[in-house]
């Protein structure tokens, strides 16, 4: 039989002449059954010509039909993913791509082996493609934005025909919907905001001339009605910009990031102005999002969301130390990445060694036209041994040719800090603390060339190292005092998630949202209207 597949996937021609051999030489009682199944091959075979996966599992099961016939549950199979197929647009899903309409007028239309082997494979295609689109997204992310890196824990394809046959269909099919409490969340705020956006949205934009506490007029009624419509603010008559506006909006700018003033400034006031389209096609890229990462993030993990400047640390699901963060620059080759790794240990007192990028991009310039410039940093031949800067001629090079390499040791005014926390990957990104401080107090804090800085970073080492030690402020000092690069492994390895989310639940209900500072969302999101995913209302 192997060879009649191998042949089907060259010539279906060639597959019906051996067939009708192979019939031929049964006996005369059996060639009646055959040729119905050797039609039922050809026809499922050619549906399935360039899926290898799904062609072995029939191969392995004889080519018995899962969707066609009175085949035990088949019938059942049939209508649980009917059903299923009918409900993809609540998941954010292509659903017209699955062409359910079409499928059903084919299985009608059903009358001959062929034609029901066309069906079988049709079937069977949809249901792959609707099933990995579920479980592991529309999307392969790295097509949409080359710094999206993150592996999807794509599920061996076959396995899904193989568990469907032996499941209860509905429950199967249940089953299939990401389990995170994330993605349940989304998946409310989602229906909430179409049911918004059906009442006509929170209405028209306001003006963004600042307003603040005391003022009176019908810029306040505006800013007003907006609170109440976005469930921010009870209902009230008020003209004044009293203290239950002032606490709306604070309450306001805490869900999106803003400095918590309470002030209606030209930011807040932005934000204010976002449609309830737009903050839908957030939490549709926040679903798909969800999916690429569909997996235990473990029970201990370090999350760092790159469109909320923050990292943290969760233990069974609770968020139990949180610092914020400064992350790369909106620069091409400094925007950090999103991936996940394995973080096993931290350095205190690191070294900097600096990254090649930065050596011939940024501080070769400058070395040709100062020799003793970015002084804090020694410069390193081949065998790691420290060059004089009177020793080299460094206008004779080029990014290509230069030879050296650059480290800062450590110090207090290390471009790492004091300590770094290393998850190590081939992208060359890692958690540190930073000597400059003060970019920790911007609302937006995209500065640095990648790698991700913490406001707290001796908090969180203490947070890591209680897992291991009784005095973990204690061994943490000690490494410090000692001036000295110090590697302290952490015993037990923590998962680190660098994601981007613009849209994040909140566990006791609503949402909070973000701006789209790298313009991913935007590009995910147009994505998925090209791959057929349809929000009412919402445009790209």
């Amino acid at each position: 039989m192997r060879f009649i597949v191998d042949l089907a996937r060259k010539s279906l021609g060639n597959l019906v002449l051996i067939g009708m051999a192979l019939i031929l030489s049964l006996p005369v009682g059996a060639r009646i059954a055959q040729a119905q199944s050797v039609g039922f091959q050809v026809a499922l075979i050619e549906q399935l010509k360039n899926d290898d996966a799904a062609i072995a599992f029939y191969q392995a099961n004889k080519f018995e039909p899962i969707w066609t016939g009175n085949g035990f549950g088949n019938s059942d199979r049939r209508n649980a993913f009917f059903d299923a197929l009918d409900q993809s647009a609540i998941h954010a899903l292509p659903r017209e791509t699955y062409r359910a309409s079409e499928l059903k007028s084919a299985l009608r239309s059903a009358k001959s082996d062929q034609a029901r082997g066309a069906f079988e494979g049709a079937m069977t295609r949809t249901f792959l493609k609707y099933a990995t689109d579920m479980q592991t997204g529309v999307l392969i992310p790295s097509r949409v934005d080359s710094d999206i890196v993150r592996k999807v824990p794509y599920r061996d394809r076959q396995s899904y025909l193989t568990a469907l046959v032996k499941s209860s269909p509905k429950g199967f099919f249940k089953a299939l919907v990401p389990k995170s409490d994330e993605y349940i969340r989304l998946l409310k705020v989602k229906e909430d905001l179409l049911q918004a956006y059906a009442r006509g949205g929170w209405g028209g934009n306001l003006s963004t001339n600042k307003l603040t506490p005391g003022t009176q007029g019908n810029a306040v009624v505006a800013l007003r009605n907006r609170l109440i419509a976005q469930g921010y603010l009870k209902r009230t008559n008020t003209q004044t910009y009293d203290a239950d506006i002032q606490k709306a909006v604070q309450a306001f700018q805490m869900d999106h990031g803003l400095s918590t003033d309470g002030i209606a400034g030209p930011g807040t006031l932005g934000e204010l102005n976002v449609s309830v389209e737009q903050r839908l096609a957030s939490v549709v890229v926040a679903m798909e999002r969800e999916r690429w990462n569909n997996r235990p993030k473990g029970k201990r993990h370090i999350l760092v969301n790159l469109a909320d400047f923050s990292a943290k640390i969760i233990d069974d699901g609770r968020v139990t130390f949180q610092t914020r963060s400064v992350i790369g620059s909106d620069i091409d080759k400094q925007r950090s990445p999103e991936f996940s790794d394995i973080m096993d240990h931290m350095v205190v007192n690191p070294t900097w060694n600096v990254p090649r990028s930065i050596v011939v991009d940024e501080y070769l310039p400058m070395l040709q036209k100062n020799p003793n410039a970015v002084g804090f940093l020694d410069i390193l031949n081949s065998n790691g041994q420290v060059m004089s800067r009177d020793a080299v001629d460094f206008t004779q090079y080029t990014e290509r040719t230069f030879p050296f390499a650059m480290r800062q040791p450590p110090s207090d005014r290390n471009a790492l800090g004091l300590v770094k926390f290393m998850f190590p990957n081939k992208y060359n990104i890692y958690l540190h603390d930073t000597p400059s401080k003060s970019l920790f107090n911007r609302e937006v804090r995209a500065f640095s060339h990648g790698c991700i800085r913490l406001q707290q970073p001796f908090d969180f080492a203490y947070a890591l190292l209680a897992k291991q030690s009784s005095d973990p402020k204690g061994t943490f000092h000690a490494a410090l005092d000692s001036k000295q690069e110090t590697v302290i492994p952490l015993k037990q390895k923590v998962p680190v998630h660098l994601i981007y989310r613009t849209a994040v639940t909140k566990v006791g209900g609503g949402v909070e949202f973000r701006r789209d500072i790298y313009g991913r969302d935007a590009k995910i999101f147009s994505a998925l209207q090209k791959a057929g995913v349809v929000i009412a209302g919402v445009q790209g």
